[in-house]
C-alpha cells in the first residue's frame, strides 16, 4: 500500500486486494494537474502538467488511472506531490510581482530597517498595499484548504473500490475519539508583549484555556529566567521565536546554518520542544539541522502572510523527524490590522470547515496587539466561542507539545487482528481508537467505534 496514505490513516496493509504502483520515468517540467475535480496537485505527471493553476483543469490524472487485474497504476508518484504540496514547493509558481518585490533581499532588508523608524500608521498602510491582491488568489484555497486531505481521501476511495472494501478500519486521528484538536499559542513581539504576557495568561485561564509562548531570544528583549519559570509554572509552555525576528533566517544558506546553530543553543538552553519562526518565513527543506521536535512556522494557507503558499493540510505531519502543527486560522494581527475586522466571524467560519473534517484547529493571539482594548474584546468572545465548543463536542484542548508527542505515538501503532477482533498496538495505545471510514457519495465518512484499543466487533 502507498506508504503516504499508510501514514495518514494508520490503515492496516493487508485489508485490499490490489496495490498502487507508479510508472518508471515519470519526467516532465513541475506544474499543476488534478486527481478529481478541483483537487489540485503540483510535480510531475504522465498525463501531463500546466505552468499555472488556472490552466490544470484538462490535466485531470484520474482519468489516466489504469488497473491492471491487482494493480493500480497512477501517472504520478503520490507520496512525491503529497511531500511537494506539504513543504510548499509550487510557491515560487504563484508568487505575484508585489511580492516578488518583497522577497527581494535589498527590499527587506531596507524594510527592517526602517520598521522600527516608521510610524505604526504608514506600516499598516505599506501592508495593507502588498496585500491587496489577496482576495484574487485562487490556490491554497481561502479561508482554509483541505488539498492533502482530500487527496488522502480520494486515493482510499480508489483502493476501497477497486478492492470492494465497503469499510475500512483505521487510528482515529485524536486521542480518546476527540473529534477535532485546538491549540492556542501566543507570539511575544515586543517587551510590551513580553510584559503582559501574565495577564494573557490570566485572561486564557478564565475561560480554561492553556497555551504556550513563543518568546525571541535576541536583541528584541530581555528573557530573565524567572519570566520562564512563571510561564512553565503556569501551565503553559515556553518556545522559541526565531533568533531576533529580522526577516533573514533563510536569507542564505550558510547566514541560515549560523543561525540554526544559535537556534538548537536557545532550545537546549531552555528545554525548549517547540519553535515558530519569525513572520512565518519558512524553508521546509532546511529543517533538517534543527533540533527542536516541533514547529509551528507553516500555515494552512498563507494568503495574509508575507510568505504566500501553505502545506495545504489540516492535519500535522512530519518534515523529516520533526513534526509540523500547521497554523489552520487567520492570525489577530491580520485580521484586526490588514482585514480590518474586529469580529470573530471569520474565525467563526474556519471552525466550522476544520469541524466538518475533524482538522486541527490551531491560533495565534499576540499579546502585543491582542490585550489592546478593542481587541482584547473580540479575543474574549473567540475564547469564550471556543471553551462552549470545546465542551459541547468535546474536542481535544492541547498544548503544542501534548500534540507533538501524541502524533510521535500515533505514527508508531499500527492495527492488528487478534481473536478476530483489530486491536491497536503501540505507544499510548489505550488514549486510542479505532475508527471506520465508508464510502457515501463522493466522500468518505467517518465512525469512531468500540473501547480504547480496539474495535469490539468480528474484522
Amino acid at each position: 500500500m502507498n506508504q503516504s496514505l499508510s501514514d495518514y490513516y494508520r490503515v492496516p496493509e493487508e485489508l485490499f486486494g490490489c496495490r498502487i504502483t507508479t510508472p518508471h520515468g515519470v519526467s516532465g517540467d513541475d506544474g499543476f494537474f488534478q486527481f478529481g475535480a478541483s483537487n489540485i496537485c503540483y510535480g510531475q505527471c504522465q498525463s501531463g502538467t500546466s505552468p499555472d493553476v488556472a490552466g490544470s483543469g484538462p490535466f485531470d490524472a484520474l482519468k489516466n488511472v489504469r488497473r491492471d487485474g491487482a494493480i493500480i497504476q497512477l501517472p504520478f508518484s503520490f507520496p512525491k506531490v503529497i511531500e511537494d504540496l506539504r513543504r510548499e514547493h509550487y510557491q515560487q509558481k504563484l508568487m505575484p510581482g508585489v511580492e516578488t518585490l518583497a522577497t527581494n533581499e535589498p527590499v527587506r532588508k531596507l524594510y527592517y530597517l526602517l520598521r522600527e523608524c516608521l510610524p505604526v500608521r504608514a506600516r499598516r498602510s505599506f501592508q495593507r498595499f502588498y496585500f491587496r491582491d489577496w482576495k484574487n488568489l485562487t490556490f491554497p484555497a481561502w479561508p482554509v484548504d483541505f488539498t492533502v486531505d482530500n487527496l488522502h481521501e480520494r486515493l482510499l476511495r480508489l483502493l476501497m473500490e477497486s478492492s470492494g472494501v465497503k469499510k475500512v478500519p483505521f487510528i482515529w486521528f485524536w486521542p480518546q475519539g476527540a473529534p477535532n484538536c485546538l491549540i492556542m499559542t501566543h507570539d511575544v513581539e515586543t517587551s510590551a508583549g513580553r510584559d503582559l504576557t501574565f495577564k494573557l495568561i490570566d485572561l486564557d485561564d478564565s475561560y480554561g484555556i492553556r497555551s504556550s509562548f513563543q518568546v525571541i531570544p535576541e536583541k528584541r528583549y530581555e528573557v530573565p529566567d524567572d519570566y520562564v519559570r512563571e510561564i512553565r509554572s503556569r501551565g503553559c509552555e515556553f518556545n522559541i521565536h526565531d533568533l531576533n525576528h529580522d526577516g533573514r533566517l533563510y536569507r542564505e544558506r550558510r547566514e541560515f546554518l549560523r543561525r540554526a546553530s544559535r537556534i538548537n543553543g536557545y532550545v537546549h538552553r531552555y528545554n525548549s520542544r517547540g519553535f515558530r519562526s519569525g513572520a512565518m518565513y519558512r524553508n521546509q527543506d532546511w529543517y533538517d539541522v534543527f533540533e527542536f521536535s516541533y514547529d509551528m512556522s507553516v500555515p494552512n494557507v498563507a494568503h495574509l502572510e508575507p510568505m504566500r503558499g501553505g502545506c495545504c493540510t489540516v492535519m500535522p505531519y512530519f518534515i523529516g523527524k520533526i513534526v509540523e502543527l500547521p497554523l489552520t486560522t487567520a492570525q489577530d494581527y491580520s485580521l484586526f490590522h490588514i482585514l480590518n475586522d474586529y469580529s470573530i466571524d471569520l474565525w467563526k467560519q474556519q471552525l466550522a470547515l476544520l469541524r466538518a473534517r475533524n482538522g486541527l484547529m490551531s491560533f495565534i493571539a499576540h499579546p502585543d496587539y491582542v490585550m489592546e482594548k478593542r481587541a482584547r474584546g473580540v479575543y474574549e468572545s473567540l475564547l469564550a466561542f471556543l471553551r462552549d465548543m470545546v465542551a459541547r463536542e468535546r474536542i481535544w484542548a492541547a498544548l503544542p507539545g501534548e500534540l507533538d508527542q501524541w502524533w510521535r505515538a500515533r505514527s508508531q501503532m499500527k492495527l492488528v487482528q487478534n481473536g478476530g477482533h483489530w486491536v491497536i498496538e503501540g505507544p499510548q495505545k489505550e488514549k486510542a481508537r479505532i475508527a471506520y471510514a465508508t464510502v457515501e457519495g463522493d466522500r468518505l465518512s467517518y465512525e469512531i467505534v468500540g473501547s480504547p484499543a480496539h474495535d469490539g466487533a468480528r474484522s
